[in-house]
């Protein structure tokens, strides 16, 4: 196969600080190429020198034998490159062919030809070998009917190479498999595709090779046939993978002393009824497909959205769940699936995030001194090896698993005696899942309860000593022991 985009010593700085460090990278044509690397590691860093959001301080770039030097995203495009995020960065208010078109509309004189606008429209999304109702309002389609969207706007554009950046991460089973078969046929039209992701397993399915960076610098490229997935793990975080301790107590489920009782809990119209108990020193698991009930579930917990029947005690005693302030007096915490809209506040440093909660609950009146702020986050910086410039830096510049791990040291500042963590892993890499992992073993020993919610059946099974599984919004079994399996699970989500 040609080389279609060949990168070499490629340095990027960010004042004192060096995100990249001489990295190399050759993609081919007809080639699907994946990116690994921790959280951290410049894999973001890297594609935004590719697309001319950053301009590179070292190195070269070319295309097709071309000297590459894009100035912004748009001369990117014009050059043939297009990237497609784990979010999608279209307009949701402009129809699918709109936003197909954006910025190339066909005209004539002063007006838009929208038939032609449909027809392009059509004619890209039929390369993917979808057929989708290019009058729709893009955001009243599904997250991943948007992904192809963006597919399609690349291929209107006559794209060369298509960045994809955890382009699965907010798709189900079903749906990624229609993305990967999209991946491969654009792979025998001769499109050189790099592949962002942190499943290890749909890399396996679709990559030809694999390059990895680690804290900035390329560590090396293989063929992926022949690079175990124990050694590529190695390679990302630089030293021999250990398996962590598992969360689960060494106690049974029910050997340990009840944290939590829940009784026909439910809101009507959106989970229930729940019937199941949370012990002290213990994960327990909350499984399901999408849209089971389980985000809906922490909710109802967090006293978020108010029940609308059914009881709950703490450690015997009935209470009352109508607010978040409730819970958290109680000494409940959660961290919410979405950390970029309800977890973390970008443009605040990651001290001020971290002492959040904890300042929340001595009231506006009594500050928390910024001598005892920069402690507590020191603390916790060290603690969770939270990799950032400083306690003062914008959390949002962090990566996933660092930002992630900020929220854990908010809540663990607080001290809680219930920590509900809403997809903990998600976005984030193998380090860093190994790591938090990890660090639920841990809170558990020192006798913190963990509901641990995850769509990754393997995580949950790893780390439960109890499991609540749901189907439709309802509880469908408990399990524990030596029942609790990805099989079992399944069997009983599939259950009639």
């Amino acid at each position: 196969m040609s080389v279609l985009l060949q990168l070499d010593e490629i340095v990027k700085r960010f004042g004192a600080f060096t995100a990249l460090r001489g990295v190399s990278l050759t993609l081919r044509s007809g080639e699907i190429h994946a990116l690994m690397g921790e959280n951290g590691a410049g894999k973001s860093t890297l594609i935004k020198v590719i697309t001319g959001v950053h301009a590179a301080d070292g190195g070269t770039m070319s295309l097709d034998g071309r000297m590459l030097q894009p100035r912004s995203p748009r001369d990117a495009e014009a050059a043939g490159i297009s990237t497609v995020f784990q979010e999608v960065n279209l307009l949701p208010n402009l129809t699918v062919a709109e936003n197909i078109v954006m910025g190339r509309q066909p005209m004539r004189g002063p007006f838009i030809r929208h038939g032609e606008s449909r027809r392009r429209a059509r004619a890209a999304l039929a390369r993917l070998g979808m057929e989708v109702d290019v009058h729709a309002v893009l955001g009243s389609l599904p997250v991943a009917v948007q992904q192809m969207t963006a597919i399609a706007r690349a291929l209107d554009q006559e794209a060369r190479v298509l960045i994809l950046d955890e382009p699965t991460s907010s798709l189900d089973a079903r749906e990624s498999a229609e993305l990967f078969a999209v991946m491969k046929r654009l792979r025998r039209e001769g499109m050189g595709i790099i592949f962002v992701s942190h499943f290890l397993d749909q890399i396996y399915e679709v990559s030809d090779r694999i390059t990895v960076l680690r804290d900035g610098s390329g560590i090396g490229t293989w063929e992926t046939a022949e690079l175990p997935r124990l050694e590529l793990v190695s390679q990302m975080i630089g030293r021999p993978v250990a398996a962590h301790e598992p969360a689960a107590a060494s106690a049974s489920a029910g050997e340990l002393p009840e944290l939590l009782r829940i009784e026909a809990l439910e809101r009507r119209g959106s989970v229930g009824p729940l019937d199941f108990s949370i012990p002290s020193g213990a994960v327990t698991g909350l499984a399901g497909l999408l849209g089971s009930g389980r985000t809906e579930t922490a909710r109802l917990l967090f006293g978020i959205d108010p029940a609308t029947g059914g009881r709950v005690f703490l450690k015997g005693t009935p209470m009352a769940l109508k607010s978040p302030r409730d819970a958290m007096s109680a000494g409940f915490a959660f961290c919410s699936e979405d950390r970029k809209v309800e977890g973390i506040i970008p443009s605040l440093s990651v001290r001020e995030n971290i002492v959040l909660a904890l300042q929340a609950s001595r009231g506006a009146l009594r500050r928390l001194p910024q001598a005892e702020q920069e402690a507590l986050a020191d603390r916790f910086i060290r603690a969770l090896n939270i990799r950032t410039r400083g306690p003062e830096t914008p959390i949002g510049t962090l990566s996933g698993g660092n930002q992630q791990k900020c929220l854990l040291a908010r809540w663990m500042a607080v001290q809680p005696s219930l920590l509900m963590l809403d997809e903990p892993t998600r976005g984030i890499d193998v380090g860093a899942k190994a790591e938090i992992e990890a660090l639920c073993g841990e809170l558990c020993r020192a006798g913190m309860s963990i509901l641990f919610i995850s769509a990754e059946l393997e995580e949950v099974v790893r780390n439960s000593s109890r499991v609540v599984v749901l189907r439709d919004r309802r509880q469908a079994a408990v399990l524990e022991g030596a029942a609790i399996s990805v099989q079992t699970i399944m069997e009983t989500v599939a259950a009639a």
